[in-house]
């Protein structure tokens, strides 16, 4: 009875002693444990809110990824929880590069969106033109005055334009100019069809010259 009271306190001594140097040893990599938890955490944040804090969140990220390196580095012993944490990193690393690709995407195509309607805005005053490109508020009374900014607005940019945002105003010009055909039958006045007229005598050239010489620039750029 002595001998089984005797092997049994030997038991939970040893199995004890093993939880405690486990959990020991676990302690060692507690940065390897946040810095997964973290691409966790902005892993399922809202794209639009991750890509507005991107710049602090890869600053936070790059800073965790350190710690947790140094951190596994500064362990000398070869051992297979050494082994698991180090596969932990690996892995915590690949799925932030493929969040980081998501994100960067995103951001791409946010920008773009901006960078889109921000232009549509200036060529159209107090006006949203959506992609629908819709031309129905267009009417005999104001298409003069929107022709008339329309083509100044380009005529004053036109050196800043990308070849991207002068296929955009060509699209803009030809829903505005499929909206005129509809507008003449309304009861436009000759006088201000002349006008209208003499304003695309302006853009037309204008248009094809820039985006032309726009067009060569991109190519030599990209070439260099």
């Amino acid at each position: 009875m002595k001998n089984l009271k005797f092997i049994v306190m030997l038991v939970v001594i040893t199995l004890t002693f093993a939880a405690c140097k486990n959990s020991n040893s676990e302690h060692y990599y507690a940065d390897v444990d946040a810095y997964e938890s973290y691409i966790d955490s902005i892993s399922n944040v809202g794209m639009k809110d991750v890509s507005d804090r991107w710049d602090d969140i890869e600053t936070n990220v790059r800073n965790k990824r350190t710690a947790a390196e140094a951190q596994l580095n500064s362990i000398t012993r070869d051992d297979k929880l050494r082994e698991r944490y180090e596969q932990k990193i690996y892995s915590t690393n690949e799925r932030f590069e493929d969040f980081r690709r998501d994100v960067l995407s995103e951001r791409e195509k946010m920008e773009a969106t901006t960078s889109t309607q921000n232009l549509r805005n200036s060529l159209f005053r107090n006006v949203s033109i959506g992609d629908d490109r819709n031309f129905d508020w267009v009417n005999k009374d104001n298409i003069l005055t929107t022709y008339d900014h329309f083509v100044t607005t380009v005529s004053n940019n036109k050196d800043s334009y990308t070849r991207e945002e002068w296929d955009e105003i060509k699209m803009l010009y030809e829903a505005l100019d499929a909206r005129k055909n509809t507008v003449e039958k309304e009861g436009l006045t000759g006088e201000d069809n002349r006008k209208i007229a003499a304003l695309k005598v302006k853009f037309a050239p204008m248009y094809t010259i820039n985006r032309i010489e726009q067009k060569v620039k991109e190519n030599s750029d990209s070439k260099e």
